[in-house]
């Protein structure tokens, strides 16, 4: 499987493990807001899966985990086969993920895949389609996807990127009552960036962001991250 992008060292994208971070190519949604556009449209230098496992083949002992992030991984029909190997090194592995495939995200759970999953909640149902940048979208499947978590017994968080553009007090309360019984959920407010296609987006002021947070807390674990 080659990949979009490869971080050898993260303190932050693996909660409480050292990590390295790889980044697949190719996306199923098209958020105006994204980070990783070059990935999104496949616009990116590709590193093989041969140089990853290398990679983590000398670092055993050293890293503990890897986080699989995109794009969105859960398209590659591949992805499967890249962690087993990785599972064969011993190492944790993370999976960000969209919340569109259930039926990828359940199976690799099933198998033992996986140790963590964060999984990006986007907007309120009603909003979803504008915020991802498409006409329609798979909000049952994402439902689904929350679910699976919920009942899955392995570590997981929901997180959304709150944009002032996208997201009112309202939204964040539908979200909130979408996730009621998760274990913790993540705001973050936007940052901007240059890989960002639409210009113009704000982060909430830090008053909004803690009026957000208790909203959230209203319904489950809520929590702000700076």
């Amino acid at each position: 499987m080659d990949l979009g992008g490869f971080q050898k060292l993260s303190l932050l994208n693996y909660p409480e493990k050292t990590a390295c971070t790889v980044f697949t190519a190719g996306c199923n949604f098209r958020c105006p807001w994204c980070h990783n556009s070059g990935l999104v449209q496949g616009i990116t230098e590709l590193i093989s899966q041969r140089e990853i496992l290398e990679y983590l083949t000398k670092r055993r002992g050293l890293l503990e985990g890897i986080c699989i992030s995109g794009g969105e991984p859960l398209m590659r029909d591949d992805l499967p086969d890249f962690i087993r190997s990785v599972n064969d090194l011993e190492y944790a592995v993370k999976l960000d993920t969209n919340g569109s495939f259930p039926d990828q995200l359940e199976a690799m759970i099933a198998e033992g895949l996986i140790d963590y999953v964060a999984m990006d909640v986007k907007n309120a149902p009603e909003k979803y389609a504008e915020t991802i940048g498409l006409s329609a979208a798979p909000v049952d499947k994402i439902l689904r996807s929350a679910k699976i978590l919920r009942d899955s017994g392995i570590a997981y968080e929901f997180r959304t990127t709150v944009i002032r553009e996208f997201h009112t007090a309202a939204d964040i309360e539908a979200i909130a009552q979408m996730l009621e019984g998760a274990s913790v959920w993540y705001l973050q407010p936007f940052r901007d960036a240059p890989e960002v296609e639409w210009k113009g987006l704000h982060a909430p002021y830090s008053e909004e962001m803690e009026k957000f947070g208790s909203i959230g807390n209203r319904y489950l674990k809520t929590m702000i991250r700076k």
